[in-house]
C-alpha cells in the first residue's frame, strides 16, 4: 500500500495547499519517498500530484481537502482520517493509522466554511 501524506519542513502535517512536501510511506519497501510539492496553494493542483504519484490512499484531517480535491479523486484514492499532527506520530501508529482507511469521508471532513 502506498499512503500519501502531506507536511511541511518541519514535518507537521499540513492542508493539501499549504504542504511543502507530499510523502508516500510505502508498506513494500519500508520506506517514505518525499516530493517537492509543486502544486502548492492549490488543493487541487496537490490532488492531482498525489493521484500521479499512484498512491492507494491519503492522511487528511479535517480542512485538509477541498470539495474540488475530493470529488476528482473520489473512487480513485482511500481516506484515511487521522488526530496525529506530524509525521513521526503517523510513522509511531502506522498500523494504528492504517485500519482507519476507508472509502469515502464524512462531508464536515472536506467542507469550506462559508462566512
Amino acid at each position: 500500500m502506498r499512503i500519501a501524506v502531506t507536511y511541511d519542513k518541519d514535518q507537521n502535517l499540513k492542508p493539501l495547499d499549504e504542504a511543502e512536501l507530499i510523502g508516500i510511506i510505502d508498506d513494500e519497501k519500508k520506506e517514505i519517498e518525499q516530493y517537492e510539492n509543486e502544486g502548492i496553494g492549490s488543493k487541487e493542483a496537490t490532488m492531482d500530484l498525489i493521484l500521479g504519484l499512484d498512491a492507494d490512499a491519503i492522511i487528511v484531517r479535517q480542512g485538509f481537502l477541498c470539495p474540488g480535491s475530493y470529488y476528482m479523486s473520489y473512487g480513485r484514492i482511500k481516506y484515511i482520517p487521522t488526530k496525529y499532527s506530524n509525521l513521526k506520530e503517523i510513522q509511531e501508529h502506522y498500523e494504528e493509522v492504517k485500519k482507519l482507511t476507508k472509502e469515502e469521508l464524512d462531508e464536515e471532513m472536506y467542507a469550506e466554511n462559508e462566512f
